[in-house]
């Protein structure tokens, strides 16, 4: 199977901050914002979308096809694919820009604050999924540069390929017709709760209007878990809960990972869903978004003591 992942390669600065953000921002004095964050935990890491889902579909045993670009430091992230035998065919590398990079703080009610500078990303419009060679059974398109977006969306729908949209963070850059116009080609579509309430404001459809769009939406809740919705029926599924919480950020990355490898080898919405949720707990327990590991067999075992089964499909 190969799922291919068009979406961001960065590097991410993340950063903790050990008191809570809304103690040191006044609500009547936002129109002069002006704020510092002491934070007593700086650690740089792989990150980018594409790189996320990337590599946890990787641990999950099947090979992804990533798109994006890397810039003139790439030797840390080139190293650390060929490291996992993750492929760099359709990662070109820019000499003159910089590998994008995200400057990502948490507070201890793991809210978060984000800056990024997109660097070579300025190039993923220039990668096209008609110079993939091999057969594509399923195409993720995350948040990398919105012409890119748009572009890649659209050669899944030339070329046929099952489309998982995934706008993210591009839900403000995107204009209503172009978010609109994505998401009519898609065949999911993933957001969590706050994404999924601006992407109803932003396109004028309410979640059974998306889905006179899409066949399947999925909604992701953090430790509430997720819900998965057709026409048909409402999923509600449970969180798997991580034995350490260290950082959230990347358990996004790794939901979709995990749903979307177990949807290619064959499993129901709801079996994609619980897969999701094991895979995320994994990325829960270490700080960075590329940091955790795990073997098949472990996995099976902490899906089988969250759910009471065991998994059937061949990750």
């Amino acid at each position: 199977m190969n799922i291919l992942v068009s979406g961001s390669l960065a590097y991410d600065y993340i950063m903790d901050f050990p008191d809570s953000f809304k103690n040191h921002i006044l609500p009547d004095q936002i129109h002069i914002l002006n704020v510092s964050f002491v934070v007593d935990k700086l650690q740089k890491n792989l990150g980018g979308t594409a790189g996320n889902i990337g590599y946890t579909i990787n641990l999950l045993g099947t090979k992804p096809t990533i798109l994006g670009s890397l810039g003139s430091d790439a030797s840390e992230y080139s190293d650390w694919f060929k490291k996992h035998s993750i492929s760099m065919d359709h990662i070109p590398v820019s000499d003159r820009m910089l590998t994008a990079s995200a400057y990502i703080t948490t507070d201890k009610d793991d809210n978060q604050i984000n800056a990024f500078y997109p660097g070579a990303l300025g190039g993923d419009d220039q990668i096209s999924i008609n110079d993939v060679k091999k057969h594509i059974d399923l195409a993720i398109v995350s948040p990398t540069k919105k012409e890119a977006m748009i572009k890649h969306a659209k050669e899944c729908n030339d070329l046929q390929i099952p489309l998982v949209f995934d706008p993210g963070q591009q839900i403000t850059a995107l204009l209503p017709q172009e978010l609109m116009g994505a998401i009519g080609q898609a065949k999911f579509l993933i957001g969590n709760d706050y994404e999924m309430k601006m992407m109803e404001k932003k396109t004028g459809w309410n979640e059974n209007e998306l889905l006179e769009h899409v066949d399947v939406l999925i909604i992701t809740l953090g430790e509430k878990g997720s819900v998965i919705k057709t026409k048909e029926e409402t999923i509600e599924i449970k969180s798997c809960p991580p034995q350490s919480v260290e950082d959230p950020t990347g358990a996004g990355d790794a939901y979709r990972a995990g749903f979307f490898t177990a949807y290619v080898n064959g499993e129901n919405l709801k079996t994609c869903g619980q897969v999701a949720s094991v895979s995320a707990s994994y990325a829960i327990e270490h700080y960075g978004t590329q940091n955790h590991s795990f073997t098949i067999e472990e996995f099976g075992e902490r899906y089988e003591k969250t759910y009471g089964d065991k998994i059937n499909f061949n990750i």
